[in-house]
């Protein structure tokens, strides 16, 4: 398709070196699809990378690595926002629109381990290290006497701190290690009967602001439907369960024609008690997907992980400030 020559597309990203390569794996189907076009790319830093010593859960929950982007297409700095998907609240500013999601890598988890040991083999007491509630829960419940550190950092710091001996093991996404091209540092792939990724893990979302047609046209060609349907299901659930990264939620969702099945899970964060359950149906639309998700969140909640939920949300809320003349 071609496109006047003058036509320009302004991409935001975060600066880290996953995020660039997204934005450029974005910037370079766009303009192998539409001859002429022309990509301008604008860095902006989150609050998730400008606080890299503070647990993500600590932090808070909305918009980590999202905001400043969202603000910078809001006032028209940039035409459109690419997010790995998992980063991006469930709930949209009805300004904004997740316009295309990409074809989904493979979403599990992975184990990076500098001795080589798979993660039944790691020592009694080994370090792991992580910066995801969802991750420590199901290693707990897999391996109690694990010793979970958190892990902040890019992907290369995150590999770079396990192999000066930081950790005895660490936990990332297996898809940015595969994008990054460090593949061959993976020890052990940790498949979801074990470990439930991150809702739309291993995805890539383009957001644009709502009612930019020339944008929406353009990217539009990037939409991978199975992906969407698969994605749908699994935000449908953590919406639902008004979770975010301080809680540990887990899903994933499988298309097949036109039917989509979920899996979804809550633990607490001690792996002593976790959720599972699945659910299953017809979905077209991403809208019938979303239900899907919604109906599993309600399952999970009468089994009992409602009270689960209450209680990681209330251990994070800060503390009210002291009254006036009490002590300090």
């Amino acid at each position: 398709m071609t496109v006047p020559p003058q036509d320009i597309i302004r991409i935001g990203t975060r600066g880290s070196r996953l995020a660039l390569w997204q934005a450029d794996e974005v910037a370079a189907r766009l303009t192998a699809v539409h001859r002429g076009l022309k990509i301008e790319r604008t860095i902006v830093k989150t609050i998730g990378d400008k606080n890299l010593d503070t647990p993500l859960s600590k932090i808070g929950d909305k918009g980590l690595f999202t905001k400043e982007l969202d603000a910078a297409l809001q006032c028209r700095e940039i035409d459109l926002a690419v997010h790995s998907l998992k980063d991006l609240p469930t709930k949209v500013s009805a300004d904004l629109a997740i316009s295309a999601i990409l074809e989904r890598e493979n979403p599990c988890d992975a184990l990076i381990s500098p001795s080589g040991r798979r993660l039944a083999e790691l020592p009694r007491g080994a370090r792991v290290g992580t910066s995801s509630p969802r991750r420590r829960s199901q290693l707990l419940a897999l391996r109690p006497d694990l010793e979970i550190l958190d892990l902040r950092g890019n992907v290369p710091t995150r590999i770079e701190k396990a192999e000066q001996g930081e950790y005895d093991a660490i936990v990332l996404a297996r898809a940015g290690v595969l994008r990054l091209g460090l593949i061959a540092k993976v020890t052990e792939e940790l498949g979801p009967e074990r470990m439930l990724p991150a809702v739309g893990q291993g995805a890539i979302a383009i957001e644009i602001r709502a009612g930019d047609e020339r944008v929406a046209r353009l990217v539009g060609v990037l939409e991978h439907r199975e992906t969407r349907l698969a994605v749908s299901a699994e935000r449908g659930l953590l919406r639902a369960l008004e979770g975010g990264c301080q809680v540990p939620v887990g899903a994933l969702g499988r298309v097949s024609g036109n039917r989509v099945a979920l899996d979804g899970l809550v633990a607490d964060l001690e792996g002593k008690r976790l959720f599972r359950g699945s659910d299953e149906g017809e979905a077209v639309t991403a809208a019938a997907a979303t239900a899907i998700g919604e109906r599993l969140a309600g399952r999970l909640l009468d089994m009992g992980a409602r009270e689960v939920l209450a209680r990681i949300i209330a251990m994070a809320r800060p503390a009210p400030p002291p009254a006036p003349g009490g002590e300090e």
